[in-house]
């Protein structure tokens, strides 16, 4: 795929829950942490709807399914059907059906939420390699999944059965911290049988034809927290995407971005979606946003001026992004960011 090399942050006169028919939106990070809504999420997302938007949450957590997602969202007072969510375990059910015979069986590594995938597709979840599957499919099944259900999997892989994966994230945020995500559990399963699985979740194209096979969007937004997912995941696709700063992501970590890591916008939090983005302009040798110019010298960015910090951030991205061309820039810019206190 030929995409053009993004080396600014966008700009939009319009706001962006009116330039784009629907919100393709991650939920950790961006909707919720830790359980609880994420600070201006319910009231910006209200809006938004309110306005015409669709919302879509989209999510390569395959445990949860998408009754159980959208119940947990209405409590948080969004108010959501299942058809408003997409989960990585749809993704990956419709990837096996398109490969497997009708009511076909798969071995089920994983929880609720992919064998209820699974059915929907007229494919039959089964536990066990004896019970003759046909594939095998894992995704996350929470921190209490069995160690036995790894071998499992392993003895029908060994047999020649085509393995699938849900996503391949390392790892998953919890209420306590940071836990293992299935991409952990995927290599044990690949260290233990060498073997390679068919992976359909964020940021791979079989999470976005499901996606926009479900919501049936035509001008898609990618709202998300993690570079590597969501915003690679909109890259992979040709879409927009808004990246939020409520989760993962840092400044340094943006500046850094190779070139299928760059958004198209940058916001503090679900706010940015009800407004518009300002322009970031050449000035000179470098960049300037709102009161901020940034420039790249021979080892470090360069930042003068006052204002909004997302300002500073913009103009930062600008020049670090311009400086690194095809690849991730290596300048310092640790002195730059703290002036924004980012």
């Amino acid at each position: 795929m030929s995409q053009s090399v993004r080396t600014k942050p966008e700009g939009s006169g319009r706001a962006l829950s009116e330039a784009y028919d629907t919100a393709l939106l991650d939920l950790d990070g961006v909707v919720y942490a830790g359980g609880n809504a994420i600070a201006h999420a319910v009231d910006s997302l209200a809006t938004a709807r309110a306005g015409g938007m669709r919302l879509a949450y989209v999510t390569n957590n395959a445990l949860r399914t998408p009754d159980a997602v959208a119940e947990h969202l209405t409590e948080l007072g969004i108010p959501t059907g299942a058809d408003d969510v997409i989960t990585s375990a749809q993704a990956v059910a419709r990837l096996i059906s398109e490969q497997v015979p009708a009511g076909a069986r798969v071995l089920v590594i994983g929880g609720e939420g992919l064998r209820v995938a699974l059915r929907e597709r007229g494919l039959e979840p089964v536990d066990s390699a004896e019970d003759e599957p046909v594939a095998v499919v894992q995704g996350y099944g929470g921190p209490d999944l069995a160690w036995g259900r790894f071998a499992e999997a392993c003895y029908a892989i060994a047999r020649g059965v085509p393995w699938f994966a849900s996503n391949t994230d390392l790892t998953i945020p919890s209420a306590r911290g940071i836990a293992p995500g299935n991409g952990a559990a995927v290599e044990v399963v690949r260290i233990a049988t060498g073997a390679e699985p068919q992976v359909a979740g964020k940021p791979l194209p079989p999470m976005h034809k499901e996606t926009i096979l479900r919501t049936g969007a035509e001008r898609p937004l990618v709202v998300g927290d993690r570079l590597d997912t969501d915003i690679e995941g909109a890259f992979n696709g040709e879409v927009d995407s808004l990246l939020v700063l409520t989760g993962v992501t840092d400044g340094a970590l943006l500046l850094a971005a190779p070139p299928q890591h760059r958004p198209t916008y940058v916001d503090a939090d679900l706010r940015g979606m009800l407004t518009g983005q300002p322009e970031v302009t050449e000035a000179g040798d470098g960049f300037r946003c709102g009161g901020w110019t940034a420039t790249a010298g021979r080892d470090r960015l360069e930042l003068d001026g006052e204002g909004e910090p997302l300002d500073g951030l913009r103009a930062l991205c600008a020049a670090a992004w311009t400086a690194a061309g095809d690849g991730s820039c290596a300048l310092d810019a640790e002195k730059a960011l703290a002036r924004l206190g980012l």
